[in-house]
C-alpha cells in the first residue's frame, strides 16, 4: 500500500514539474519546435529532391532555400503594392460606411442614445476620456508596436537560422539528445524521435496539399467573382489553413472585407464561395489526405488548439495541430496497442 503511494507522489512530482518547466520555459520551446517542424519541412522537401535529381543533399537544400525565398520576395513585389492601395481604399470604405451608419443612427431616437453610450473614439458621441494624454497613450502604443514586430522578426530570424542549421545536419542534434538517455533505453528512445520525425514530416505534407487545394479554390474563385487581388487573397487563405478550423475562418475574412468593399452582392457570394470550399475541405479533401498523413479526429484537433492555444499563446494555437501529431505518434511507438477484448 506504502508503495502504491509512494508511487503515485513521485507520477504526480514528476507532473507537476514538467508543467512547470513548460510553462517557464514556453516561449523557448515554442522557438524550438518551430525551428524543429521547419527543420523536418526543409530536410524532408530536399530529400525528395535528391531522390528525383540524384543531386547532393547539400545542394539539394540550398536549391529548396532559394526557391522559397524566390517565392516569397516574389509574392511581396507581385501583390505588395496592390495590398496596400486596396488596404488605403479599404479604409476609405469603411469611413465613409461609419459615418453613414452614424448618421443614420443619429437620425433616430434610440440610435441617437446608443450613440451617446459609445465613446467618440470608437465614433460615438459620448464626451470626455483623457483627451490631453491622448499623445503620451499614442507615443506608448506606437512603441509597443515597434518592439513587438521588432521582437517578432528577431524570434522569426532565430526560428529560421536554427531551422537551417537543423536541417542541414539533424543526425548532430539527434545523436547529442541520445547521449543524454541511458545505454539501456537508447534504441527505444531513438525509436521515439524517429516516430516524432516521420509524423511530423507526413503531417507536414498532408497540410501542404491541403492548403495548397485550398489556396487554388479560393483564387480562382475570387476571381471569377471580380473581388481585386484575388491571388493575394488565394495565397493568404491556403496560408491560414496552416491552422485547421480557426486559420480557415480567419483567411476568409481578408476577402470577404474587401469583397464588401466592391458591393454588397459580391460580398454575399464570397461569403458563399469560402463556406463551399470549407465544407469541400473538410468533409472531401481532409479524409482523403488524413488516410495517408496523420489522421487526428475533429475533436482532439479542437481541444488541443484550446489547451496550447491557453499554455503558449498564440504560437501554442498555430503549433498546435503538429505538436499534437507528434506527441501522439510518440504515445503510439511507446505504449502497446489494444488487445480485441480490451476495445470499447
Amino acid at each position: 500500500m506504502l508503495q502504491k503511494i509512494y508511487l503515485l507522489l513521485r507520477l504526480a512530482l514528476a507532473a507537476t514539474l514538467v508543467f512547470l518547466a513548460v510553462w517557464l520555459l514556453k516561449d523557448v520551446l515554442t522557438v524550438v519546435f518551430a525551428a524543429s517542424l521547419l527543420a523536418v519541412i526543409l530536410h524532408g522537401v530536399a530529400r525528395l529532391l535528391v531522390r528525383f535529381t540524384r543531386l547532393p543533399f547539400w545542394l539539394a537544400l540550398t536549391l529548396v532555400v532559394l526557391a522559397l525565398v524566390g517565392l516569397i520576395v516574389g509574392f511581396v513585389a507581385v501583390a505588395g503594392p496592390g495590398l496596400v492601395d486596396q488596404t488605403v481604399k479599404l479604409r476609405q470604405a469603411l469611413v465613409d460606411q461609419t459615418h453613414g451608419l452614424h448618421d443614420r443612427l443619429a437620425g433616430t431616437r434610440w440610435g441617437g442614445m446608443i450613440l451617446n453610450q459609445v465613446p467618440q473614439s470608437l465614433g460615438g458621441d459620448q464626451k470626455g476620456g483623457g483627451g490631453g494624454s491622448f499623445g503620451k497613450e499614442v507615443a506608448g502604443s506606437l512603441a509597443g508596436f515597434l518592439g513587438s514586430v521588432f521582437g517578432l522578426f528577431g524570434t522569426l530570424l532565430v526560428v529560421v537560422i536554427a531551422g537551417l542549421y537543423l536541417a542541414a545536419s539533424p543526425e548532430t542534434y539527434a545523436n547529442g539528445a541520445l547521449r543524454l538517455v541511458t545505454p539501456r533505453h537508447r534504441p527505444h528512445a531513438k525509436g521515439l524521435f524517429e516516430a516524432a520525425g516521420n509524423a511530423l514530416w507526413a503531417w507536414s505534407a498532408g497540410q501542404a496539399l491541403d492548403m495548397l487545394v485550398v489556396g487554388i479554390l479560393s483564387g480562382v474563385g475570387l476571381w471569377l467573382l471580380g473581388v481585386p487581388l484575388a491571388l493575394a487573397l488565394g495565397v493568404l487563405a491556403g496560408l491560414f489553413n496552416f491552422v485547421p478550423y480557426i486559420g480557415a475562418a480567419i483567411g476568409a475574412i481578408p476577402a470577404i472585407i474587401i469583397a464588401f468593399s466592391v458591393g454588397s452582392a459580391t460580398g454575399l457570394e464570397t461569403c458563399a464561395l469560402y463556406a463551399v470550399i470549407q465544407a469541400f475541405e473538410g468533409n472531401v479533401m481532409a479524409p482523403l489526405i488524413q488516410k495517408r498523413a496523420v489522421d487526428l479526429p475533429p475533436g482532439l484537433t479542437i481541444l488541443s488548439q484550446t489547451a496550447f492555444g491557453s499554455i503558449l499563446g498564440v504560437p501554442g494555437l498555430i503549433f498546435a495541430t503538429p505538436l499534437t501529431a507528434a506527441l501522439l505518434a510518440v504515445m503510439n511507438k511507446a505504449t502497446r496497442t489494444l488487445e480485441p477484448d480490451e476495445v470499447i
